[in-house]
């Protein structure tokens, strides 16, 4: 069965929101790279997803006219297979994704990127339901500490550990990175 790497929203426009932090930004992209680097050795397509939302102003960080809409800084090169702009969260609405992924024949998808909960999560979800095999590797995926709506602080390794919970055996199979990489070798057609 043939696998697909998707880096969901890896752009700059995070930096450029109040609630971003550096703190597990190395973790991630140490993570992130050597997904990407080694499908791209593997022979794996890695798919790119941007994400535009809100008004077409260069004071917007998801906006192209900010600049920002751009790959993050530190990610490892890679050329990719496709690439893709989405406007919800899910990367497989309304931006040509699940049609791609149909056509080249890909039966499962390895998730990484950023918003754990909420892209990646949603993205997960969704092929899920649609038919796909999803390889959920959360190390690969970054987020940030949020507040609850009764004011408490919620980690961001928290969450990471609820997606996780919320995920496993049900929409995905939770792997490593080098999991992931083994399972895409060995489902190679």
């Amino acid at each position: 069965m043939k696998s697909c790497l998707i880096v969901i929203d890896a752009q700059e426009s995070f930096r450029h929101r109040p609630y971003s932090t550096e703190r597990d930004m190395p973790a991630y992209l140490a993570a992130q790279n050597a997904l990407i680097t080694g499908c791209v050795a593997g022979g794996v397509p890695v798919v790119r997803v941007l994400h535009l939302d809100g008004p077409a102003d260069a004071a917007n960080p998801f906006a192209l006219e900010s600049g920002h809409v751009t790959p993050l800084q530190g990610l490892a090169p890679f050329t990719p297979a496709a690439t893709f702009h989405k406007h919800r969260h899910s990367a497989l609405v309304g931006t040509g994704l699940e049609v791609w992924l149909t056509e080249n024949g890909i039966g499962r998808l390895i998730i990484s990127g950023i918003r754990t909960e909420q892209c990646c999560e949603t993205t997960t979800r969704h092929a899920s339901d649609l038919g796909w095999r999803v390889d959920y590797v959360v190390d690969a995926t970054l987020t940030y500490d949020m507040l609850q709506p009764d004011g408490r602080p919620l980690s961001a390794a928290d969450i990471k550990a609820r997606t996780a919970t919320v995920l496993q055996d049900r929409f995905a199979t939770l792997c490593t990175v080098e999991q992931a990489l083994q399972r895409a070798a060995a489902a190679a057609p």
